[in-house]
């Protein structure tokens, strides 16, 4: 009997663990599609909040736009009724905003390359700051930039250049001078002198 009572027991207790694992399976299924459903409703309100965003961004973009390009025209118009030296000159600063856009343009976009070529890393900003801020104080305190601040202070540094940095200096003015003769050659397209009238000797 007690064989055939532990087999009862163990049939029923087997029976009581099947219904345990179904029933824990079935919640375990009902939170996942619960976790799913409100997975899909906030990625749904976060979509829908994004696309009223940027349909209210682009409202105030296209209301905005045409009122500062108005402002601006005025600006312009005003500017280009001033007469006299004034009005030249802006003229000539607003021919050459275009250039000076684009040479900045190009400028960034060959330092770019220059630095992804050699492998470089800009500066950090600190670096900036402290050099401007030395450069405000010298300019507020010229007798700051020297470091001792006096003429006789000056006077040491240049007896203390080495020859090393005097060779420096050498080879680097040796190569500016370089780049501007040829440049002059390139803009005259000669050698030597310019093209000109050659009978007009004063």
């Amino acid at each position: 009997m007690s064989v055939s009572a532990s087999r009862a027991v163990l049939r029923q207790s087997t029976k009581l663990s099947g219904r345990a694992t179904r029933r824990f399976q079935s919640t375990t299924t009902k939170a996942a599609d619960t976790a799913k459903d409100a997975a899909t409703k906030a990625t749904s309100s976060a979509s829908n909040i994004q696309s009223k965003a940027s349909e209210g961004l682009s409202r105030v973009t296209s209301a905005a736009g045409p009122a500062i390009s108005g402002a601006a025209k005025g600006l312009g118009n005003a500017l280009g009724r001033i007469g006299g030296r004034t009005g030249r000159l802006i003229q000539f600063v607003e021919r050459q905003i275009p250039s000076a856009i684009y040479y900045t343009r190009v400028g960034l976009e060959l330092s770019k390359l220059v630095f992804h070529g050699q492998k470089m890393t800009p500066p950090p900003v600190s670096t900036f700051q402290a050099y401007f801020q030395r450069l405000v104080k010298g300019v507020r305190n010229p007798s700051t930039l020297v470091q001792g601040g006096n003429p006789v202070s000056i006077l040491q540094q240049l007896r203390n250049v080495s020859s090393a940095q005097l060779a420096t200096g050498a080879v680097i003015t040796a190569e500016l001078l370089g780049f501007f003769t040829v440049g002059e050659m390139i803009g005259r397209f000669k050698l030597i002198g310019y093209r000109g009238d050659t009978h007009a000797h004063h």
